[in-house]
């Protein structure tokens, strides 16, 4: 019987903190150390070549899909303003959190890795012009460059204006774009499939360079995002239930039990949508035109607790490497987070692929992000299966609310 993919990782943990031991105690100087580095190093590689057309297919995909315009008008607004302010919500969380617990604070010392280089930190005077550096000149070099900001702002613009256009036009591009998207993500699941590999090199690596301390730093941060998750799993989202739809949420969360459960185990949002689905409509009693309309829309753009993960996940790894964040800094990590969590896949560790957006627009790119990201996804299985429910409840949330100000009768 194979092995599910998480405990294969937890596995190649253990080995690669026993392999990491050897080389601290007795050199990392072999090629066998080398080989093994390099696993790791190649499993970055292709997490980070997959970001950019995955992040533009998925966004395009996810916004140009809304064809009725009709819907587009009060529901289209409704949904949007939903799904933007939970995900602030939750973003805020992990932040307050992440300055709060500080979990990267005396993180073990990786100078023999690599000393890095402040001045390459991504800083701005002001808001606006955090705005304006939203806006890319050209977005081809965006895309090379991996400007994740103006990758995102592109892929928004154009999706929105090809869902707008008629049908003639738009459908070759939309297909085109479509079976693009489908490659991309089958080729980040082989990647993600790749993990215990590169979880083993990146565990080696980290190890026998700093030793068995790099345990109880990551053993806060996963204590910072589970407290931020059940945050806005059972006070955020109960408080919106109990505000705008005027129901305890008890019924509610019973109401879509299955669908949680399903979240959980599978890590998917995207795999949980029927489940989510039918139980919306046949639990919480929204329409078919709400549901049709807000949940697969959530499925793809509304990711509560991946955009949590994403923003204290960074904030973790700065303090790790010693680097504090600015307030200008901070505000560039909210918003990278924010737009980052739309275009996260519905797959499992998704957003580990979206968290290289948010340390890369922030300006921190170098071997040690690389490998307290690879430690991070060590034991990222429980905390993915966290957000992935926290992400479908919110899901359902919204739909309540939406139907509940259509004059819709729940429950």
């Amino acid at each position: 019987m194979k092995l599910k993919l998480h405990w294969q990782i937890i596995i190649c943990m253990i080995f690669g903190t026993l392999a990491g031991l050897y080389f601290n105690n007795f050199g990392n100087d072999s090629f066998l150390y080398t080989f093994i580095i390099l696993l790791g190093d190649i499993f970055i590689r292709l997490l980070k070549m997959v970001i950019v057309p995955l992040i533009f297919t998925s966004i395009v995909i996810g916004i140009s899909s809304i064809k009725n315009r009709t819907k587009m008008g009060r529901l289209g607004l409704k949904t949007f303003l939903y799904y933007i302010s939970t995900s602030l919500i939750a973003i805020l969380i992990g932040l307050f959190l992440a300055n709060t617990i500080q979990p990267g604070i005396g993180a073990a010392n990786i100078e023999s890795i690599e000393a890095f280089d402040t001045s390459k930190l991504t800083s701005s005077t002001s808001i606006l012009d955090i705005l304006k550096r939203m806006i890319p000149t050209n977005p081809i070099k965006a895309f090379a460059n991996g400007d994740m900001l103006g990758t995102i702002f592109f892929a928004l613009f154009f999706g929105i204006t090809l869902g707008s256009i008629n049908a003639k036009s738009s459908l070759p591009i939309l297909n085109f774009i479509n079976s693009l998207y489908q490659i991309i993500m089958k080729m980040t699941q082989v990647i993600i499939m790749l993990a215990p590999i590169g979880v083993f090199g990146l565990i080696t690596k980290a190890i026998s360079n700093m030793g068995l301390s790099i345990f109880k730093e990551l053993g806060l941060y996963a204590l910072t995002i589970a407290s931020g998750l059940t945050i806005h799993l059972f006070i955020v989202l109960p408080l919106i239930l109990f505000l705008f739809v005027r129901v305890n949420p008890i019924v509610h969360f019973r109401a879509i039990a299955s669908a949680m459960v399903t979240a959980f185990s599978t890590s998917s949002s995207s795999a949980t949508l029927p489940v989510t689905m039918d139980c919306v409509k046949d639990k919480v009693k929204a329409s078919n035109e709400v549901t049709s309309f807000v949940l697969p829309m959530g499925a793809t753009i509304n990711m509560d607790g991946t955009a949590l993960y994403e923003c204290a996940g960074v904030l973790f790894i700065a303090q790790a490497l010693g680097i504090p964040l600015d307030a200008s800094q901070q505000f560039i990590v909210v918003i990278t987070a924010l737009l980052a969590s739309i275009g996260a896949a519905g797959i499992p560790s998704a957003g580990l692929v979206m968290l290289f957006i948010v340390t890369d627009a922030v300006g921190l790119q170098s071997d040690a992000v690389a490998i307290w990201v690879g430690s991070m996804l060590a034991i990222d299985r429980p905390l993915d299966m966290f957000r992935t429910m926290v992400n479908i409840s919110s899901d359902s949330v919204g739909a309540a609310v939406i139907a509940k100000s259509e004059g819709e009768k729940l429950y």
